[in-house]
């Protein structure tokens, strides 16, 4: 067991769950994050998204979402970029969840509405912008880790051929990994 994992459940004991995301960047290159809180790993920054619904296509729940959690409607779609694969506990039950997260054009903008239904449900507590050095100083997890590297990656070289497995990243302690 890896230095800092955090064993609430057993990996048996999750429950599997597929789900996409689209990583919403402005013309200056800041992303559009979620600040939600997790009993596992406490809070944390996530890209827009969510689980797919039975049948649905990976864009399109994951386009679904995004209008879902900012009534944007005009969100321009890139390629996969990256899929991983992590656990966390989803309105109570223990969750493991494998994710696509595809490449998104917007304007910066705020949500549009109010979506503090929607927030109180998905548990989403704020969201904002963030530069590329804002990121490289967040106080708190981003989800999928790493992805201030994974950004100016993708800054520089463009989206990869095909997606980036990230694989599996166990839960750790702040301050451990």
């Amino acid at each position: 067991m890896a230095p800092g994992y955090i064993p609430i459940v057993s990996d048996a004991m999750r429950v599997p769950r597929l789900a996409a995301r689209i990583a919403v960047l402005d013309p200056e290159g800041a992303i559009f994050l979620q600040l939600h809180d997790d009993v596992e790993i406490g809070l944390h920054w996530v890209i827009p998204g969510g689980g797919l619904e039975d049948g649905e296509d990976e864009l399109t729940g994951a386009l679904r979402e995004v209008v879902e959690e900012t009534s944007w409607t005009d969100i321009q779609t890139g390629p996969a970029l990256w899929r991983w694969e992590h656990d966390y506990t989803r309105a109570g039950v223990p969750t493991r969840q494998s994710e696509v997260i595809f490449q998104g054009a917007g304007p910066r903008r705020e949500p549009i509405g109010d979506l503090a239904a929607s927030y109180a449900l998905d548990g989403i507590m704020t969201c904002r912008w963030w530069t590329p050095d804002e990121l490289d100083h967040c106080p708190q997890p981003l989800w999928p880790p790493r992805l201030a590297e994974l950004l100016a990656d993708l800054r520089t070289d463009g989206p990869p051929p095909t997606p980036i497995d990230l694989g599996y990243v166990p839960n750790v302690l702040p301050g451990t990994a």
